[in-house]
């Protein structure tokens, strides 16, 4: 895994690189498994006791807000981060759970000619199902 200087990744976008904000880029960076902000607060609490539930959801908030991350909503009450913002698809275990990223082909600009002069937003992209693992069982 490549070495990363997250305290400069925060300050190039804008951000003020916190204790706090610094250990949640950090967790995302290196535990690409698309948490929800719970996720995150569960595993960085044990960390940094002092840390909030608030605090997350705000940070998420601001990552998302300076394009650190992009939500994942494949089910309707839950939202998952990814700290990933290349364009790509995802793909849910409906036996484990676990979200999966896959290449599409699809590029920032203009992706279908259908689409043509179209002015895009948002992209996504999502598949649900059993994963390898799962259907081996």
């Amino acid at each position: 895994m490549e070495k990363r200087d997250y305290i400069s990744d925060l300050s190039v976008k804008g951000i003020q690189p916190s204790v706090q904000r610094v250990k949640i880029y950090e967790y995302l960076w290196k535990n690409r498994i698309h948490p929800t902000a719970d996720d995150i607060y569960e595993r960085l609490h044990p960390e940094i006791p002092t840390l909030s539930r608030t605090t997350v959801y705000n940070t998420v908030k601001l990552f998302l807000d300076h394009g650190l991350l992009q939500p994942i909503v494949i089910e309707e009450k839950e939202i998952r981060y990814d700290i990933d913002t290349a364009p790509h698809g995802h793909f849910k275990c409906d036996s484990c759970g676990k979200v999966f990223d896959f290449r599409t082909g699809i590029s920032k600009s203009g992706v279908f000619p259908e689409l043509a002069g179209f002015q895009i937003r948002e992209r996504h992209l999502y598949f649900k199902g059993l994963c390898g693992s799962c259907a081996k069982q």
